[in-house]
């Protein structure tokens, strides 16, 4: 009997340093379910953890709620950018909202369990998911062929980059959604525009060696190919910080890369 396919491997953090930080997860399934169990061990997962809440909503009731996400200009967000799944999902008559938190760790079975059960509502029902973290709502067929992949989907996947304008011509280059790994997003300023594609292979590797545990202190040097001086961290912000709801670390480009 062959093995199993892996889609969602505990990926093992080789550079992970304990910290206070918090893995937070959030996500709403919409669809129509049936009552029966979520089969999430077709994708490796023993089911939901024990830190992780989901409860079940009626849609119509849920659209009263002051943080429903898909009204006001996060609604308008995913109904430009993903006007199929916004329609499937306000046409779902049932919401399943996951949340949980989680002590940083030195894995990610957490990560590869929700996720698991994710893929398993889609089976039995479900129609759209909604990661707000990464400011995306896809349908089934995009949320599967972005997370069903062999031996895992890259990191990369987990997470959005940004490229935005910044002051005076430069751009930000910056993450959303590191808080599942517990970790701060990262945040290059003052880019200039012919450096925009080396600063975001900058930024995923940063956020890569995040994902696998490494953390940037405060004041703390980074050796960068080519640019003299290299780059140098501050760290701030916090969950409620607008930009990037979670803490993060900066890196200002100089003017003389």
């Amino acid at each position: 009997m062959s093995n199993p396919v892996t889609y969602f491997p505990a990926w093992q953090r080789p550079h992970w340093q304990p910290s206070d930080e918090e893995v937070i997860l959030q996500f709403y399934a919409f669809g129509k379910f049936q009552p029966t169990r979520v089969p999430s061990a077709t994708y490796g997962s023993d089911g939901l953890p024990e830190e992780v809440q989901l409860t079940s909503h009626h849609h119509h009731v849920l659209r009263d709620w002051e943080g429903y996400p898909l009204k006001g200009p996060l609604g308008e967000l995913f109904k430009n950018d993903a006007p199929e799944a916004f329609e499937q999902a306000m046409a779902a008559p049932q919401v399943l909202v996951l949340h949980g938190r989680f002590k940083d760790q030195a894995d990610t079975g957490y990560l590869r369990d929700t996720f698991g059960v994710l893929a398993g509502l889609l089976d039995i029902g479900g129609v759209a998911i909604l990661d707000p973290q990464i400011l995306t709502l896809f349908d089934a067929t995009e949320w599967r062929d972005r997370y069903l992949v062999k031996d895992g989907a890259p990191l990369r996947n987990h997470v959005l980059i940004l490229r935005d304008e910044d002051e005076a011509g430069r751009y930000w280059i910056h993450t959303r959604g590191m808080r599942k790994f517990g970790r701060p997003d990262i945040s290059l300023r003052n880019v200039p525009e012919r450096e925009t594609d080396r600063a975001g292979a900058l930024c995923q590797r940063l956020m890569e060696l995040e994902a696998l545990g490494a953390r940037f202190a405060d004041g703390q040097a980074l050796e960068v190919d080519g640019m003299v001086g290299g780059l140098v961290a501050e760290v701030g912000g916090a969950f409620d910080d607008p930009q990037f709801n979670n803490t993060y670390v900066e890196f200002y480009w100089p003017d003389a890369a």
